[in-house]
């Protein structure tokens, strides 16, 4: 198995014939899905996504894909495919098409009409062109042929990409239930078709790739939200994506059934399912959604709350609920069904919700205790079951963390394909097709870009090294006039701290050193003000380490006059 190293160069000029493969995202992480596909000087992008922030990174909206590696080839770009409308495949797109609004969108109905409510907002009317499966459309040199395949979302496709350089085919996310909700499977007669003109490169999901088995049915849960809404005393609030419209459909099937009514929650939920509804994918009896403002006039036993927050997103509706931050009050005896799988790196911020929530006295229902989650993507069983049928002569594996890569790779290895094939990539590493071969030749620039409120790009690295500082030790600033000639104090030091843990009184204890230290550099001769400031920042942070063993930010001011 091929995989990158850390002194991997710029890529050399593609051959002539050959097709280049550039992840920009998705590979080593769970979001930000992104591919870059180049044929005779053309650009084909698969996905363009976003990663939901860590705690590490207090303060971020949003971490989007790097496009500096093809920014300026923007007029290259032929169009940009999505496979479905999940935020980690779509929701980079509004930040691409501000820098060039014309590139085309291929996608299924209902995934160009999530990404069209989306560039709404960001005040862009895209060019679009709507697809199904069993389509061929060109796209540049590219000849494109999507496949339906069974996802958490409705309308989801792969792709195969053929050139003649050869054929590529991408799974986007993909699963195998055999009996989905709305009876579109994945069409195993379509893929066994390629693999018989022959797969030159597969790139698959890797998500669930260390889960052994296969995936339970989607229907699977209809039973056990049965038994939940049959026992549950007083309200019943949901949290689930808001793009999950089979796990929304097995809601209001159960408050149908069980007498309840329906509110949306928050304004991603409201409008994906308002789009979902006018397109036909969720099928709503007459008179079970109301405006949430309809609830109060309702007994709790004949309301259900449909809401986000199921990853313990702070700001989003169930987050705040947890916190009494919310018009809705949790109180003793709701249900909250979290019916949702944890994101990796989600699990804490899920789990402070859950606490908070059973504080208030409700009772929660996760996947930990009940099953109301099935996942979205293949388990091991069914991705061995897939690389039979396709048995591709190059594998890439995509979509996922590193643990969820090497175990994909290790599966494709069993069924046959030669482990000099498996290409086990990361963000920004350069694969290329060469007469049938495919190997790693490069790496391009693919770091994080964080959206912080309107900003995009500007927080760096190092702004956020401040920030958690800050939010771990606080703030110490330090306020001194000298005279410019003598160099000696003529007011202060005054300090003054945030978040410390110091009282204020106790820093009478380091201003006499730092009297002794700005006394001693003015005998020195030392003037200039950065170095000054310097100065005050060591003799406070020592005094500090020495006697707290705390490392806080140290703000010093230093004025001359």
């Amino acid at each position: 198995m091929s995989h990158p190293h850390p002194e991997l160069g710029p890529p050399p000029k593609l051959p002539e014939g050959g097709l280049r493969v550039t992840p920009l995202g998705g590979l080593g992480e769970i979001g930000r899905n992104m591919t870059v596909f180049e044929y005779g000087g053309r650009l084909l992008i698969v996905d363009c996504g976003v990663l939901f922030p860590e705690e590490e990174q207090p303060g971020i909206d949003l971490i989007l894909p790097d496009f500096s590696s093809i920014r300026d080839r923007l007029d290259d770009i032929d169009g940009i495919v999505l496979t479905h409308g999940h935020e980690d495949h779509i929701g980079g797109v509004p930040y691409l098409l501000r820098e060039k609004p014309d590139i085309p969108l291929i996608g299924s109905k209902l995934t160009l009409a999530l990404i069209e409510a989306k560039l709404q907002e960001h005040r862009i009317r895209p060019y679009t062109l709507e697809v199904e499966e069993g389509h061929t459309e060109r796209i540049g040199p590219f000849d494109c042929e999507f496949v339906a395949v069974n996802h958490s979302i409705p309308d989801a496709l792969a792709v195969a990409i053929r050139t003649p350089a050869g054929m590529v085919v991408h799974t986007g996310d993909f699963k195998m239930d055999q009996l989905p909700l709305d009876g579109r499977l994945t069409d195993l007669r379509a893929f066994s078709r390629l693999g018989e003109e022959g797969i030159d490169m597969l790139l698959v999901d890797s998500t669930n790739a260390e889960v052994p088995g296969f995936v339970p049915p989607e229907r699977d849960i209809s039973n056990v939200l049965r038994q939940v809404f049959a026992s549950a005393q007083k309200r019943i609030i949901v949290a689930s994506f808001a793009s999950h419209v089979h796990r929304i459909q097995q809601i209001l099937d159960a408050a149908h059934e069980y007498g309840r009514r329906v509110a949306f929650v928050g304004r991603s939920m409201v409008r994906n399912m308002g789009i979902a509804r006018d397109l036909g994918y969720l099928k709503i009896p007459a008179g079970l959604v109301v405006d949430v403002k309809a609830l109060d006039d309702l007994p709790d036993d004949e309301v259900v709350l449909v809401c986000t927050g199921s990853q313990g997103e702070p700001m989003a509706a169930l987050s705040r609920m947890a916190n009494r931050d919310h018009q809705i009050r949790i109180v003793a005896g709701d249900t909250v069904i979290l019916a949702s799988s944890l994101i990796p790196g989600n699990e804490n911020a899920v789990y402070r919700v859950i606490n908070g929530l059973t504080r208030w006295g409700a009772n929660v229902i996760h996947k930990g205790n009940a099953k109301v989650h099935v996942s979205g993507h293949a388990s091991a069983g069914e991705l061995l079951y897939f690389y039979n049928i396709c048995q591709p002569k190059n594998l890439m594996p995509v979509h996922g963390e590193w643990r969820h890569l090497r175990a994909n790779a290790e599966l494709g290895a069993q069924t046959g394909v030669p482990r000099d094939r498996v290409v086990i990539a990361e963000d920004g590493v350069v694969v290329d097709l060469v007469d049938g071969k495919a190997k790693i030749t490069g790496k391009v620039q693919a770091g994080y870009v964080y959206v912080d409120g309107l900003s995009v790009g500007d927080v760096t690295e190092s702004s956020l090294k401040d920030r958690r500082i800050l939010g771990d030790e606080g703030i110490i600033s330090v306020f001194v006039v000298v005279d410019s000639t003598t160099g000696k104090i003529t007011g202060g030091p005054h300090i003054q701290s945030r978040g410390s843990g110091i009282d204020d009184a106790d820093f009478a204890h380091v201003m006499p050193k730092i009297d002794e230290a700005l006394a001693k550099s003015a005998q020195d001769g030392v003037a200039e003000t950065h170095q000054l400031q310097q100065l005050v920042r060591r003799t406070v942070g020592k005094w500090v380490s020495d006697n707290y063993r705390r490392r806080p930010m140290i703000l010093p001011v230093v004025v001359e006059v």
